[in-house]
């Protein structure tokens, strides 16, 4: 299974959404073709102990998960979890560069007012960092 997370505003004939807004991973059912068929990650995401998903909260600290490895590719990056075996394509320098800067700052706010991200991408951005911690490649520190 793979996530995609990407902050560039492709949109998507089938929902209506651009990539920043959702996050598609194989949910394992083929298609007539005979490969998964592609899934939002939302309504799967993992929950807390109470049963709620613990919401993205742009003023707090985080980082990347501990046991999330990142590989540089010429579109991002790849980021393998090795505790669930979920592969995201990160797809964004800019994305990827702030992933590894979020435990340097005491808010996602205060690492992108740090960062290269123009401010008129930080909506698109959040976005994606929210998708990241649902797909367990970013946690709250």
């Amino acid at each position: 299974m793979a996530c995609v997370v990407s902050t560039e505003p492709a949109c998507s004939q089938a929902t209506g959404t651009t990539c920043s807004q959702a996050v598609a991973r194989s949910s394992g059912a083929p298609t007539s073709a005979g490969r998964p068929a592609p899934a939002d990650v939302s309504a799967r995401a993992s929950t807390g102990p109470s049963g709620a998903r613990p919401a993205f909260d742009p003023d707090r600290r985080y980082e990347l998960h501990p046991q999330v490895a990142l590989r540089p590719e010429p579109f991002g990056a790849l980021a393998y979890h090795y505790g669930n075996r979920r592969l995201t394509f990160l797809r964004s320098a800019e994305l990827v560069d702030l992933v590894h800067d979020l435990h340097r700052h005491p808010s996602v706010t205060a690492a992108l007012a740090a960062s290269a991200v123009p401010p008129a991408r930080w909506r698109a951005v959040t976005a994606a960092l929210a998708a990241l911690q649902r797909c367990e490649v970013i946690r709250a520190a």
